[in-house]
């Protein structure tokens, strides 16, 4: 064996991991199940720039996709034991993620998911510079996630602000 093969059980290992992790990632778009975009949120004002519909799930299947490679490439430094807290900072902002839907959709309070969403931003902004740390491809992969997220935070913004 050359030492740039990977020994079978430690490819299957990275495999299932790398799995998890987009499992992980995917279910927080989970929350969405059980509020509805439909009704309310046809009713708010919104701004010309407003993105359509159709374009949201892909975005975020893109970004889910691009966070668990992330979040991989960081735990293959080392697992939990070595990257421990980094990971930890990961999954905090993704729970923050998953919160976002159900405060602006199930509960129609704008004011408050902007609130949250800024507190997202923050997180991700961490993650990605503690990821940059540990792999600069891991931090590289979550600047398109901040970067929606920023525009997610403005749309989220003016929605709230166009109807107080």
């Amino acid at each position: 064996m050359t030492t740039t093969q990977i020994p079978t059980s430690s490819r299957s290992r990275q495999a299932t991991a790398l799995l998890g992790w987009v499992a992980l990632c995917f279910a927080a778009a989970s929350t969405a199940l059980f509020v509805s975009t439909e009704g309310w949120y046809d009713t708010l004002n919104k701004p010309p720039w407003n993105p359509p519909a159709w374009v949201f799930g892909p975005v975020w299947s893109l970004l889910y996709s691009l966070m668990a490679l992330a979040a991989f490439l960081v735990w293959r430094k080392g697992g939990w034991k070595e990257q421990g807290k980094i990971l930890g900072v990961f999954l905090f902002q993704w729970l923050l993620n998953a919160l976002w839907t159900p405060l602006f959709f199930g509960l129609h309070q704008p004011g408050l998911a902007f609130v949250e969403i800024i507190l997202l931003w923050l997180a991700i902004a961490a993650t990605l510079l503690l990821f940059w740390r540990v792999s600069k491809a891991a931090g590289v992969l979550l600047i398109p996630y901040l970067a929606w997220v920023t525009l997610a935070a403005v749309l989220n913004f003016t929605i709230w602000r166009l109807n107080v």
